[in-house]
């Protein structure tokens, strides 16, 4: 494994762990040559998923895509790097789980909203108001009321 730091190729692992659904390997380890640490993990890549589009156009499932749509939405919010692996790793388990690796874009956003919405309720509005593409204020409002309601 290379450095991120120094690119040097020697490292150790100091700590491995496993997640909970022992889909991801968790290493911490730390550089030889400069001795900073850095985490990598580790997850079987298994048949591509194919991501249906709204307007009908194909392209292949990207987890950094869906994570950088998660940080944005959980920015500045108390939800950990972890909480955010966890949701990443539930959504490939739930695509994985599907009778074909093709899959609408719809059902993907779908379980990351019920996702999210667990994990912090500002990330839910910021998450949902893209995913359901809310046009004006009005939409926008309704959904903050059934939210409190449900408090």
């Amino acid at each position: 494994m290379k450095c991120p730091y120094c690119q040097s190729n020697e490292t150790k692992v100091v700590d491995k762990r496993e997640t909970e659904d022992l889909a991801v390997t968790r290493r911490r380890r730390e550089c030889l040559s400069c001795e900073k640490r850095f985490t990598t993990y580790e997850r079987v890549e298994t048949s591509n998923i194919t991501i249906i589009k709204k307007d009908g156009r194909r392209e292949e499932f990207d987890r950094d895509k869906v994570k950088k749509g998660l940080l944005r939405a959980c920015e500045k919010r108390p939800v950990t790097a972890e909480d955010i692996e966890k949701t990443l790793n539930a959504l490939e388990a739930y695509l994985r789980s599907q009778e074909t690796t093709e899959i609408p874009s719809k059902k993907i956003g779908h379980f990351l909203v019920k996702q999210v919405k667990k994990l912090d309720k500002v990330a839910y509005i910021r998450f949902a108001s893209v995913y359901h593409e809310f046009e004006d204020l009005t939409t926008f409002k309704n959904e903050l009321e059934k939210l409190i309601k449900k408090k």
